[in-house]
């Protein structure tokens, strides 16, 4: 049974002031909730019986209702809520960003806004062995329940730092390797890629911003097929994304 306060208060954490204020996020459903379960700590839960008696030895000291599925619908912030919901602190992660930027390739979100998007890159970066994302403070909220369930779990591996972005940039040594997207850049697959400094996306309506792009050392662009042919105006962020960093592991 879950009362009408803790249900009141799960949905209050689908604003970004409530989650501010108590340092917690919501996840929903089995597969992302038992990925978190290990990187974030727990605070409450609210599950299936059946999920329950599945989990039980990874919920030491956590606060728990047992709910049906009805009542599970009452609480979720989603359409279709599947056997469990769970609350988990927030998590900053301390990072030297002049060390892993010039040993591993790193992402950087530059104004990315919709959550959706941001989730996917975290889940991309995940498959591509990118271990950490610099988030502009224009981005959309890391622990948006919308960006929480796009990541698809992803965000227990990858570190996702909110940065003020150009200052961090002129941080980095001399030599660090800082790629853009640009429609005027070089051809992706004709440019020499090396596997460390860091990849700037940025909102596809705006481009990159510049105060970002005075920093960018290598501008590039991802051709369409056939050369010349008329096409979209632009990809999607998260898509480009993909094909950034696949041709980058490529090498």
């Amino acid at each position: 049974m879950i009362s009408k306060n803790r249900i009141k208060y799960v949905r209050s954490l689908e604003m970004k002031k409530y989650r501010k204020a108590e340092s917690v996020f919501v996840a929903e459903g089995h597969k992302l909730v038992g990925d978190l379960l290990g990187a974030f700590p727990c605070v409450y839960v609210a599950a299936t019986q059946e999920w329950m008696d599945s989990h039980a030895h990874e919920l030491n000291g956590v606060e728990m209702d047992v709910v049906t599925d009805e009542e599970l619908r009452r609480v979720s912030l989603m359409e279709t809520p599947q056997q469990v919901l769970a609350v988990f602190r927030q998590r900053i992660d301390e990072v030297d960003v002049n060390r892993v930027v010039g040993e591993q390739l790193c992402l950087a979100l530059d104004d990315v806004q919709n959550p959706g998007n941001v989730g996917t890159i975290i889940r991309l970066a995940d498959w591509f062995g990118i271990e950490h994302i610099f988030c502009s403070r224009g981005c959309a909220d890391l622990y948006n329940p919308k960006t929480v369930q796009a990541t698809m779990g992803a965000m227990a591996r990858v570190q996702v730092h909110e940065v003020d972005l150009p200052q961090m940039l002129s941080s980095l040594p001399k030599g660090t390797p800082v790629y853009g997207t640009f429609l005027d850049g070089d051809n992706l697959y004709d440019k020499s890629l090396e596997n460390r400094g860091l990849i700037i996306m940025s909102n596809e309506g705006k481009g990159v911003s510049a105060d970002v792009e005075a920093h960018v050392t290598e501008r590039l662009y991802i051709p369409n097929y056939p050369a010349g042919r008329e096409t979209s105006e632009s990809l999607n962020v998260a898509i480009a994304t993909g094909i950034v960093c696949a041709e980058f592991r490529r090498r």
